[in-house]
């Protein structure tokens, strides 16, 4: 996923057209011409500041002309499989942070009307809060990372920043923390991505790709890692280390007359498949494994499926088809589990330019592309398949994951994370984007201009999220879950 035209060109409204091309479509590359020094695109993104001011991201979303969000939602259902919708809705309506993850396609329209830096990178699309977490390498070292890559896109980086400060505004209101503290938060995310990017702007692309968050090392400029966030942390890397298969096969794994291992069923998470829909998977599996690294391929034949379910996941995801796969290898010890998940337009879509072909064809394959792009450490079972006509993408499951619990922090440690997160997502948009010309528009060290605007933005839309939670509660109490919007 290629987002300017050359290296080092801030992409602006006024530049050309942007060349988006993937890597299969350049057999060389060219190794003799010099982009622009590093100082120069930095420059090139404070001169966007003149053109988009900082303080226009404070502006709330327009309301003349926007769509009913309930609306919008009851779109977003359309090729889900219809007896999970109303768990969606049903989850979704839990509160005004559910209601922010599950309506990323609202959160999309509304973005897509603000304004624009100018500067495009591969976007996760849904960076809020709980989309970052932990997980273990092929070291088995604990990173904190950007953990979810449905929505990915190439787009607007202040749209990934917007939509986590926004998240972070919705979390601060549910535990009670009085505006002028949503503020600091929000300012402290900022703050994280703009030092970071600032951290990135003159440093080596190896450098910058090579950036990983251990999370027993959590060492952020700018800001000290609290006793309490210390604490949190502390608690979650270990418990994410107790996360392994072995783990997960005791969990929802149980033993058959026969000795053999099936799971265990736990209707609506984990439900039977049938006999076609279980070869379909397995069929999709052995042609997932082509879009392995050869080596990689070579492990995973070494193993078999013994069987696969249906598994309901997340609250934005709820009615997609999602499988998971139990597989052996040397012995009924060695348990591998596979998700199989189906892969679906992203939200932001129908506002930013069609992605080529393979990322435009397969959506599968653009969540996967996405994911190796923006994760510092991936998953190295992470492929794609189509099964039934359908795009899916395939990752691992549980394997050493896990998350910081929002619900547990509070004060200084909601600060800290807050600052860490904004830092993580710079991270990841330096590793596809031009660091110095989002450096050059973010401004520098003492520069808080974008902070407070965004500070401010977030305030807005926390208002605006509360007003569309409750219209999904009220359309749900008038009309049932399964169609909120009749």
């Amino acid at each position: 996923m290629d987002v300017s035209e050359a290296e080092g060109t801030a992409i602006t409204d006024s530049a050309p057209a942007v060349v988006l091309a993937p890597a299969e479509a350049f057999p060389m590359i060219d190794l003799r011409a010099k982009g622009e020094p590093w100082e120069r695109r930095r420059a090139i993104g404070k001169q966007l500041r003149a053109k988009v001011p900082h303080a226009v991201h404070a502006e709330p979303v327009p309301m003349d002309g926007r769509p009913d969000p309930v609306d919008l939602i009851e779109r977003s259902n359309l090729g889900r499989q219809s007896r999970l919708i109303p768990l969606r809705m049903a989850r979704m309506a839990e509160s005004p942070f559910a209601f922010l993850r599950g309506a990323a396609s609202v959160m999309a329209h509304d973005l897509s009307r603000t304004p624009r830096s100018g500067i495009n990178v591969v976007m996760n699309g849904d960076a809020h809060i709980s989309n970052f977490g932990l997980f273990g390498t092929p070291q088995r070292d604990v990173v904190l990372d950007l953990n979810d890559f449905d929505e990915v896109t190439i787009g607007p980086w202040e749209w990934d920043l917007k939509r986590l400060v926004a998240s972070l505004n919705v979390v601060a209101r549910e535990q009670g923390v009085s505006r002028s503290e949503r503020r600091r938060i929000v300012g402290s995310c900022v703050a994280g991505y703009r030092r970071s990017m600032l951290d990135l702007a003159p440093r080596g692309p190896i450098d910058v790709w090579h950036r990983a968050a251990r999370a027993d090392k959590l060492d952020f400029n700018g800001i000290e890692i609290d006793q309490d966030s210390q604490l949190a942390l502390r608690k979650a890397v270990e418990k994410a280390r107790r996360r392994d298969n072995a783990a997960l096969l005791e969990k929802v794994g149980e033993r058959q007359v026969d000795g053999g291992w099936r799971f265990r069923l736990d209707p609506p998470i984990l439900t039977a498949v049938d006999e076609a829909t279980r070869e379909a998977v397995i069929s999709g599996l052995e042609h997932y494994a082509e879009s392995l690294p050869r080596e990689r391929r070579f492990m995973l034949s070494r193993y078999h499926v013994v069987d696969v379910v249906h598994r309901v996941v997340g609250v934005g995801s709820v009615g997609t088809r999602a499988y998971l796969a139990l597989l052996f290898g040397n012995s009924d010890q060695d348990a591998l589990f596979l998700q199989v998940k189906e892969a679906i337009a992203p939200s932001h879509a129908p506002f930013v330019p069609a992605l080529p072909d393979p990322y435009g064809s397969h959506d599968g394959a653009r969540v996967v592309y996405g994911q190796r792009l923006l994760q510092a450490v991936g998953d190295p079972l992470l492929g794609w398949t189509t099964i039934d006509d359908r795009p899916f993408y395939v990752r691992q499951m549980k394997n050493m994951k896990g998350e910081i619990p929002h619900s547990l922090l509070s004060g200084r440690s909601l600060v800290f994370f807050a600052f860490g997160y904004g830092a993580l997502l710079a991270r990841a948009h330096a590793r596809t984007g031009d660091a110095a010309a989002i450096a050059g528009y973010c401004g520098g060290v003492e520069s808080h201009g974008f902070d407070n605007a965004l500070a401010d933005w977030a305030e807005g839309y926390g208002d605006q999220n509360a007003l569309d939670h409750q219209a999904l509660v009220d359309a749900i109490a008038r009309n049932g879950a399964s169609d909120a919007s009749a």
